[in-house]
């Protein structure tokens, strides 16, 4: 039997390099894998947990599901789906939580995050935000998640809860593990955290022309230029050193981590080692590698430009790819909902 694959992206604006490179290339990888059956969601319902705007968000929606096309995913082989058309994920997201603590919830430290990120909406919603995304997986019964390493605790609540689950009702919840793909952690051009759309200056749009990217990319942090690799990291960031970096490097030193990490994703490795000996040697000239980095983005981004321009033109194909999202996953959905309505005495 194929391996089932849930994932999702919140509908807080439109796309931008980070999901790119962080989730939507590695989704594209599974759809085209025969041994996946690959499931993507907008996450909508997962947008109101913190404040928002009610006409950005009915717009937002719409906007992943096009960007989801124009980068490259196809509805024949993925049911791409919008995650509010589906109400059974609130539905076992509430039994879910019949079997997890507040205190559990309380002590996340994602939660924590988004408490002082908005301490005027420490919500309910925010706090069962890890139990819908729960919901989200086991409504799919879905073993594989491709989601970034920050995911992880997340991951480890729906573990709990689905052995909870299966213990206490007989249900079969897979216990859903992370799948690590390439380039899952993106950091920000800022040099603080990853790229994220709540942090302005840190990401690139999908939709960014060459100028623009060119700015953004020139405002990333340097150093000299010139020295030995010793004083600064120079290879590329990675998930397992991101947060020892952070602590005891300067912004500079993560600014050039940042650049080479961009450099070896968009134009290749031995572009990064050729620097390295540049650095230690003549020197690099920040501003002629920002520019050919930044050519290099643009470059990548063209086609889905252009294949989303043809999509905002064809409304009533996009129209048709979310019903038919939303009659399959539902069918899905409305399955488990009738096992777990069963096994816990509600039927």
């Amino acid at each position: 039997m194929k391996k089932r694959v849930l994932s999702g992206i919140r509908a807080t604006g439109r796309l931008h390099l980070g999901n790119l490179l962080g989730a939507v290339e590695g989704m594209i990888a599974l759809q085209n894998d025969h041994a996946y059956e690959t499931l993507y969601m907008v996450a909508d319902a997962h947008a109101v947990t913190t404040p928002y705007n009610v006409e950005d968000l009915r717009k937002n929606r719409r906007e992943v599901i096009i960007d989801y096309l124009a980068a490259g995913l196809d509805p024949e082989k993925s049911v791409l789906f919008l995650q509010s058309d589906v109400p059974q994920h609130m539905e076992l997201s509430y039994y879910l939580s019949s079997v997890v603590t507040i205190a559990k919830m309380q002590h996340l430290p994602t939660f924590k995050e988004k408490v002082k990120q908005y301490p005027e909406h420490a919500t309910m919603a925010l706090l069962n935000y890890p139990v819908l995304m729960t919901a989200d997986i086991l409504l799919y019964k879905a073993g594989l998640v491709p989601v970034g390493i920050d995911q992880e605790p997340h991951l480890e609540v729906a573990r709990e809860i689905a052995r909870r689950m299966n213990d206490l009702y007989g249900t079969d919840f897979p216990e859903p593990v992370r799948f690590k793909t390439t380039g899952e952690y993106i950091p920000s051009l800022t040099g603080e955290g990853k790229m994220s759309k709540s942090v302005e200056g840190s990401y690139i749009n999908l939709t960014d022309d060459l100028e623009t990217i060119t700015s953004k990319i020139a405002k990333i942090p340097t150093d000299s230029g010139r020295g030995t690799i010793k004083e600064y990291e120079k290879s590329p960031l990675t998930e397992s050193k991101i947060s020892k970096y952070v602590n005891e490097h300067s912004q500079e030193a993560i600014g050039v981590a940042t650049l080479m990490l961009f450099i070896e994703l968009f134009i290749g490795k031995e572009r990064v080692e050729e620097l390295n000996r540049q650095y230690e040697s003549t020197g690099i000239r920040y501003g002629d590698v920002k520019k050919e980095l930044a050519e290099a983005i643009y470059k990548r981004l063209v086609p889905v430009q252009e294949k989303r321009k043809e999509l905002e033109a064809n409304e009533d194909y996009v129209n048709t790819i979310i019903a038919q999202g939303a009659a399959t996953a539902q069918a899905i959905a409305k399955e488990t909902m009738r096992e777990v309505r069963e096994k816990m005495g509600l039927l």
